[in-house]
């Protein structure tokens, strides 16, 4: 670690250690504050990433901004959020290329991220409303009509948005903050409703911030990757796998890993960390503390290898508050007989300079109608396609 690295890592502890001077709550409190500087774009340092074999990697759009979640529609339209500039862009690869040579804005709407679609009606979120808009027989969404209300953001303001195979609607709300107890029972939360949002409960809490999700094409179970708070060091605490059932609590913010109990979390308002945690669902796998992870799907194509099927992507956008950095990459999730086994790189190279820099922050994911896979980079905004076998 660099000398000014350490310095900023003392003094950013030491100005919380000054704001709570109980010595249990403070004693492991360690932030590291880097992020690595940004670098454009560029046809060359497409060339510096790497993909298994077999595998290729293009661009499918680019200068999008502030590109984030995506839904494919079943003409094969891809519906892009832009949460930083408030619309909804619809892309086309319309001569099957691998590049989207048409683009159109068709909605605008301040701070919008979730998307879903389901029977011709899109569903979105912004950080405190639940909308939908049908879709005209051209693909162009009518005016979004709001649904519901959805608590304020907070620490986490982007919401995430998805259907069971059932046909109910599940929102992700995430913490306002990095250690406290909630006061809303919703924040930290997976709440379920139908899709008129009626029926509206918390399908499982304790998640800190719990932005992708999905379910295993088989099984049907609800699996999604957790972030861990900060402040914790380089190492602590890690993502996390959860396996999502209705009524389960996650822990969080009083325990992280297999139920260890967070040091540095408040007390609970009622018991005590160590009964809080015997009681919460421990993770299935973890992965490095800080990786940020964004987009989860499951693969259900039929254009990569056959063992690629039914297993999950996770988009790690990468760490800001990590020496040396991590994330910056997709990572496959392996799953066995409908359980997950590990972690392995699927895409990685966006960190560059030897950690120093990076070009891309993978964020959302989506299948083509082809069975390509597309990955959203919400800062240098490009949308990668990684193909197999053509």
């Amino acid at each position: 670690m660099s000398r000014s690295v350490g310095v900023a890592c003392w003094l950013a502890a030491t100005a919380v250690a000054m704001a709570n001077p109980n010595p249990a709550e403070t004693k492991q409190t360690i932030s590291h504050a880097f992020r690595p500087e940004q670098r454009p774009f560029t046809e060359e340092r497409l060339g510096q990433l790497q993909v298994p074999a077999g595998f290729k990697i293009n661009v499918f759009a680019t200068n999008l901004g502030n590109a984030r979640m995506m839904v494919t529609a079943p003409d094969g339209t891809i519906y892009l959020t832009r949460h930083k500039e408030g619309d909804v862009i619809a892309l086309h690869d319309k001569d099957g290329d691998g590049r989207a040579e048409e683009r159109s804005p068709v909605l605008k709407l301040k701070e919008v991220h979730g998307i879903a679609l389901r029977e011709n009606v899109i569903y979105l979120a912004t950080t405190k409303k639940l909308l939908k808009a049908t879709l005209s027989t051209h693909g162009q969404p009518e005016q979004p009509t709001e649904i519901a209300d959805l608590p304020d953001g907070g620490q986490h303001p982007r919401r995430t948005l998805g259907f069971d195979p059932a046909g109910m609607l599940y929102v992700s709300i995430g913490s306002t903050c990095n250690n406290c107890e909630e006061t809303n029972p919703e924040h930290a939360t997976i709440v379920r409703m139908r899709p008129d949002a009626t029926q509206r409960a918390v399908f499982a809490r304790g998640l800190r911030n719990t932005i992708g999700f999905a379910w295993h094409p088989q099984t049907g179970e609800l699996w999604g990757m957790d972030h861990g708070s900060d402040d914790r060091g380089n190492d602590l605490p890690p993502e996390e796998l959860n396996l999502i059932k209705e009524g389960a609590d996650y822990g969080w913010p009083f325990c992280h890993s297999q139920n260890q109990v967070d040091e540095i979390a408040n007390k609970p308002k009622e018991g005590t960390k160590e009964e809080r945690c015997a009681k919460a669902v421990a993770p299935a796998l973890t992965y490095q503390a800080h990786s940020a992870p964004i987009g989860f799907l499951f693969y259900t194509g039929a254009q990569f290898p056959a063992e690629f099927r039914n297993d999950a992507f996770v988009a790690f956008r990468g760490s800001w508050n990590r020496a040396p950095a991590t994330g910056y990459k997709v990572a496959r999730v392996k799953f066995e007989n409908g359980k997950p086994t590990r972690f392995e790189d699927f895409v990685s190279g966006f960190l560059v300079e030897n950690g120093k820099a990076h070009f891309g922050r993978p964020a959302g994911l989506a299948m083509t109608k082809d069975g390509a896979l597309l990955i959203s980079d919400d800062t240098g905004g490009v949308i990668y396609r990684v193909s197999h076998g053509r």
